[in-house]
């Protein structure tokens, strides 16, 4: 048996804004928001970032799944850099499935193509991003780097999190 007794405070829910002295180039000036924060370690999606020429329709046309005009224009976000491949959907806690995951302040996480075809059919969350990959952290390492002064936190917003503006949210 590890650990101290209690473990650090979780940081889910709430932002990782890298500090201008960020030394990973990967996550300059990034804003990642943490979706999970336990001693297995950390999973956070950057929300300041999108993939460039991949609207949401392109990737409702690859499934084969039928979209609105206004919903395939919305940007995808590059969560990054692990699991590229794999989409995961940051969105408001008014849509829940048995995988979804919870997250404090009224936001969840999903990973599944039913979320897909329910936000493409207007009975999906209110607010959703669909992420290319996330950020994520093994146990510890989140806070070596906070230790290191590479990351400031600030208070979870729903509505900066769904901002499309996303060169300001830094």
């Amino acid at each position: 048996m590890s650990g101290s007794g209690s473990p650090a405070a979780t940081l889910v829910g709430r932002f990782l804004v890298a500090a201008p002295s960020m030394p990973d180039e990967r996550f300059q000036k990034s804003v990642v928001f943490l979706c999970k924060h336990d001693e297995d370690g950390a999973l956070g999606i950057i929300v300041n970032n999108k993939v460039d020429d991949l609207p949401l329709g392109q990737v409702y046309k690859q499934l084969g799944i039928e979209v609105s005009p206004a919903a395939a224009e919305r940007p995808v976000l590059f969560g990054r850099p692990v699991e590229t491949a794999r989409g995961l959907v940051l969105h408001s806690a008014d849509y829940k499935r048995e995988e979804t995951l919870l997250i404090e302040g009224g936001m969840a996480l999903t990973a599944s193509l039913e979320i897909l075809r329910d936000m493409a059919g207007g009975s999906g969350p209110k607010h959703a991003w669909l992420a290319l990959g996330h950020s994520g952290w093994a146990p510890g390492q989140l806070d070596r780097e906070m230790q290191d002064n590479a990351w400031l936190v600030v208070d979870g917003d729903v509505e900066l999190v769904f901002d499309v503006d996303f060169a300001a949210k830094w």
